[in-house]
């Protein structure tokens, strides 16, 4: 069931728009924002409550031409976002249909609005829905899903040496290879701070249990986890000393 925000500055098209989506079975809730500031402000405070909070939001069905900020840019502002919404653009303009996929849009639909094709759109949100749903958010228990040549293998997280930013991803590495998911090293490193993770710079979190070898070397620090060696930055030096020698002490 999709949880769907309607955007559109001019209030008779949203409310044919709502009527029409709340007309779909496919579809939960559907609300509506009347402008690009409100509808920022209800998918920000809908992504850091989280996606199983009432207030989540599945997709959002923006409007291109709009007073002030445009369809087009809060698409783009959405795309800085760990974990958006997806977008179906709703317009009476063909015009922009190239911009609006290369914004990662799941469907353009031209107003008038018809029920057949709007239902279309829903059929698409609905199997990319289904396409991103939980294995890969799932970090805190034994085993993280990870994706391999479209199968899905769950990874023991004891397995895991280190974890490496990529943009709203994370690669993992094992010792026997890497795996790169669809979740941000910040939320690695709170579900998984209980089980010995620590951040050591803004673009790896470690096992503490994994590091072979601490070296210091003109005022630097750098740790060695099998092959790899990686840069320890000065905000987190005497934390993870401290940590080390707490674990020595053991």
């Amino acid at each position: 069931m999709l949880r769907v925000l309607a955007v559109d500055d001019e209030e008779p098209a949203l409310e044919e728009l709502l009527y029409l989506l709340r007309a779909d079975p496919r579809i939960s809730s559907a609300e509506g924002a009347t402008g690009a500031t409100e509808a920022l402000r209800r998918i920000g405070a809908a992504v850091e409550a989280g996606p199983d909070d009432p207030a989540a939001i599945d997709v959002v069905f923006l409007d291109i031409h709009m007073a002030g900020l445009t369809g087009l840019d809060v698409a783009q502002l959405l795309a800085g976002f760990a974990a958006p919404p997806l977008i179906v653009f709703v317009t009476a303009h063909e015009g922009f249909a190239v911009q609006a996929f290369d914004l990662k849009a799941v469907d353009y639909v031209l107003k008038p609005v018809r029920r057949e094709r709007l239902a279309e759109a829903v059929r698409r949100v609905a199997e990319q829905v289904g396409d991103r749903s939980a294995p890969v958010l799932d970090t805190a228990g034994d085993q993280i899903p990870v994706e391999l040549g479209g199968v899905i293998r769950f990874v023991p997280i004891d397995d895991i040496a280190y974890a490496e930013a990529q943009g709203d991803y994370a690669r993992l590495h094992t010792a026997t290879g890497s795996h790169l998911v669809r979740v941000p090293l910040t939320t690695l490193e709170e579900r998984w701070r209980a089980r010995g993770f620590v951040r050591i710079h803004r673009r790896h979190l470690v096992a503490l249990g994994r590091i072979d070898e601490l070296r210091l070397d003109a005022g630097s620090m750098s740790v060695r986890i099998g092959s790899a060696e990686l840069a320890v930055s000065r905000r987190h030096t005497r934390a993870l000393r401290d940590l080390l020698m707490r674990q020595i002490g053991r």
